[in-house]
């Protein structure tokens, strides 16, 4: 028996952890089975490309992640209207839409309404049947000459900010930022009460 005020031993050693250990061993397999079925996918939605349809750039909700921009679910009724693509044809050249989404602000408007049409330049429209061409479908020469884009298509890149670099002046140095922030924290303080007194000095002078 334990002597005094220790734990009393209870060490449980036999936990059987060879029944809870987890192998990982069809994960070459696996490597290659997902290799080939994106490559019979390609093969089946060809000439489209193999990332799916054109997706709008949007920024992330919550303050925590609104400055990130990413792929969204699709692009709005206004912005295919501002690019000239029916709503309806959208889906058909490759353009996913989502009807729902609302435009919030300009920029974000004018930089997916030109990436549609930077889509639109680039785009070959392939004829559904060989020998009855409409209008819409490319020229046959575009049609011989079109791939198929592997991997993701007109992807959406992240700015860097830039860093200015400054010379540091003698007057940068004298600066003194923690008085300025106490000046400006009174000024702020006492700005009603200035205000106030200042109106009153005003009537004063008007008697």
């Amino acid at each position: 028996m334990v002597k005094h005020n220790n734990v009393i031993p209870n060490a449980h050693f036999r936990k059987h952890w060879q029944n809870y250990v987890k192998t990982w061993f069809n994960q070459p397999a696996r490597k290659t089975r997902r290799r080939l079925a994106r490559q019979k996918k390609a093969v089946k939605i060809f000439p489209r490309p193999t990332a799916g349809p054109l997706r709008p750039i949007v920024h992330g909700q919550t303050l925590k992640y609104n400055m990130k921009v990413r792929a969204g679910r699709g692009f709005s009724l206004e912005e295919l209207k501002a690019a000239g693509i029916s709503k309806k044809i959208a889906p058909t050249i490759g353009i996913a839409v989502d009807h729902r989404r609302k435009n919030r602000s300009l920029e974000s408007l004018q930089g997916n309404v030109q990436r549609l049409k930077t889509y639109k330049a680039k785009l070959v429209v392939f004829p559904r049947r060989p020998r009855k061409v409409k209008a819409g479908d490319s020229a046959p020469e575009e049609l011989a000459s079109a791939t198929q884009v592997q991997g993701p298509y007109m992807p959406i890149v992240r700015e860097k900010p830039s860093v200015e670099l400054v010379k540091v002046t003698e007057e940068m140095k004298s600066f003194k930022a923690y008085n300025k922030l106490r000046l400006e924290r009174t000024n702020q303080r006492h700005l009603g009460a200035r205000l106030k007194r200042a109106a009153e000095a005003e009537k004063d002078e008007k008697k």
